[in-house]
């Protein structure tokens, strides 16, 4: 299967802040711990060994076992969640909300980036073994985020009110989901695949963490994936005291208000991408997920009637950890307070806040994970590189604004030259004579020349766009077909990956689609994947 990448600064859909931290710049080295490099991670392997207790393991793969309880699953992964209880077993873990039907296609290149690391590590250092964990955001609230996915340019909605974790939410409505879902897909056996994931996912469990548990389980099973809920009782009663600290000296808002203003204060003009709150956790309990805030000791549930004081709320962890959420700055802290990780694998907007973290870590004593970026694919197909081919376009080029694109391909076309530089400087060198009038003249000629000069080189750019314009309407046919393949392969002008769910290739290269993928992903690569299938 034909492949090729792209360097991810010349696809022009990564910040400079991700593109910069690929790089290694100097300016960014203090905000991560080590860089993400075969080499590196005996380095992390030793850091890690130390600071993960025998117990902690001992937890984790009591609550694993009791959340895969009544699930069918592999003996590979049966095996790994066993491992975790030994002193050289270690993680690497990716996360995500949970989409419905898994959303957008970056889901996939997620989880398959932790697996094959984990493969790639076991080959380094044969005598440790690595465990690929999903974790997954069972205690967001963003419903609207989560709530459809996309199939053949249409979305495919659940529509219904939610209120608090929605991982707790029932499945009511989704029978009309599957309904509408299933109408649009063939007759074949990998559409009736994909319709008994979704039916046995949806409509044979209670609520959406089991559902997303079964089918990402199913998808994923055989590569020995294991799937990690934090909205676990038993878990959070490890991260009781990070949560004690949070609550008395809130330690994350001054830490992440420093980093942030290390990171403003750098020449990269990089984007924040969180801000901290001075308490970073939420409250949960019976659909109810809200902010803890706090003012003159007193703290309350933000839009609730219920409050503490410091000591109450402090009963009130211990005793129930699991009404306790971290947010999207302390979920970090919370994962690798529990995990005995590695590496946390993530697209540029997850590793951007990660970013944030380091000092945060440092002050309550968790090893900071090594940060790597999740693959990224541009799946086609031969038929669309045979039509690129015809119409003198390269891959490269649709990554290019659709504007951009229909100019280049119009200069690179077009009988008539339509750039006029040549021009434009023929024009500067005849004014350079008149300046030397000026200068030798009187001073106040030398703005006039000016204007003039201004005046027509205005005018032979007017004239070059209107050429272009004129030659792109004489191109229109063949303008169209370069439209029509780049909107095939970016959909809605963005990348593939952040539009196009798995199920549109599932129908139409089943089981094959995924282990392709396993097979061509190299998560430690650093390049945009062109894949043909």
């Amino acid at each position: 299967m034909p492949t090729d990448c792209i360097p991810l600064r010349d696809t022009h859909y990564f910040s400079g802040l991700i593109c910069d931290y690929l790089e290694e710049q100097e300016p960014l080295k203090p905000f991560y711990n080590r860089f993400p490099k075969l080499e590196n991670f005996k380095a992390q392997i030793d850091e890690k060994s130390l600071s993960v207790s025998s117990q902690s393991r001992t937890v984790l793969v009591k609550a694993l076992q009791s959340q895969y309880e009544n699930v069918s699953t592999s003996q590979l992964t049966k095996q790994n969640i066993q491992l975790l209880e030994h002193e050289n077993t270690f993680t690497i873990t990716t996360g995500h909300q949970l989409n419905l039907f898994t959303g957008p296609l970056y889901f996939f290149y997620k989880i398959i980036s932790t697996i094959n690391l984990c493969k790639e590590l076991k080959q380094q250092f044969p005598e440790q073994h690595f465990v690929p964990i999903y974790w997954m955001a069972s205690e967001d609230h963003d419903f609207e985020e989560i709530n459809y996915f996309n199939f053949k340019g249409k979305k495919v909605q659940w529509n219904r009110t939610a209120s608090g974790a929605v991982g707790e939410l029932d499945l009511d409505d989704l029978d009309h989901v599957f309904e509408a879902f299933a109408s649009q897909l063939n007759t074949s056996s990998n559409a009736e695949t994909l319709k008994q994931l979704f039916k046995e996912a949806y409509l044979e469990h209670q609520d959406l963490t089991q559902a997303m548990r079964y089918l990402v389980n199913a998808l994923f099973k055989e590569y020995g994936l294991v799937i990690v809920d934090g909205n676990d009782a038993a878990l959070k009663r490890l991260f009781i005291p990070n949560i004690e600290t949070e609550l008395t000296q809130q330690t994350s808002f001054t830490k992440v208000t420093l980093a942030n203003e290390q990171l403003n204060a750098l020449d990269g003009n990089y984007k924040i991408q969180v801000n901290p709150r001075e308490i970073n956790l939420f409250y949960i309990k019976q659909g109810l997920r809200e902010r803890i805030v706090e003012q003159e000791g007193v703290f309350r549930v933000h839009n609730s009637n219920i409050t503490w004081n410091q000591t109450e709320i402090l009963q009130e962890l211990n005793e129930f950890p699991e009404r306790f959420s971290p947010n999207v700055i302390m979920r970090p802290l919370y994962q690798e307070v529990i995990l005995p990780n590695l590496c946390y694998i993530g697209g540029g907007g997850e590793l951007a806040y990660w970013l944030q973290l380091k000092l945060n870590f440092e002050a309550q004593n968790v090893v900071f994970p090594m940060l790597l970026l999740r693959n990224s694919v541009l799946i086609t197909t031969e038929k669309q590189k045979e039509k690129l081919k015809k119409l003198d376009v390269t891959i490269n080029d649709l990554f290019l604004n659709q504007d951009d694109l229909m100019t280049k391909v119009t200069k690179a076309i077009s009988k008539v030259a339509i750039d006029f530089s040549s021009q434009k400087t023929h024009l500067q060198q005849q004014f350079e004579a008149l300046y030397t009038l000026a200068e030798a003249t009187d001073k106040s000629f030398k703005g006039a020349v000016a204007a003039q000069e201004r005046k027509q080189i205005k005018g032979l750019e007017n004239l070059e766009k209107r050429l272009l314009k004129a030659q792109k309407r004489k191109l229109n046919d063949h303008l169209e077909r370069v439209k029509e393949i780049q909107n095939e392969l970016f959909p809605n002008h963005s990348l593939q990956e952040r539009n196009m769910n798995f199920s549109e290739f599932y129908l139409e290269y089943g089981n094959t689609f995924i282990s392709k993928l396993i097979s061509e992903l190299q998560p430690l690569k650093g390049e945009f994947l062109i894949l043909e299938f």
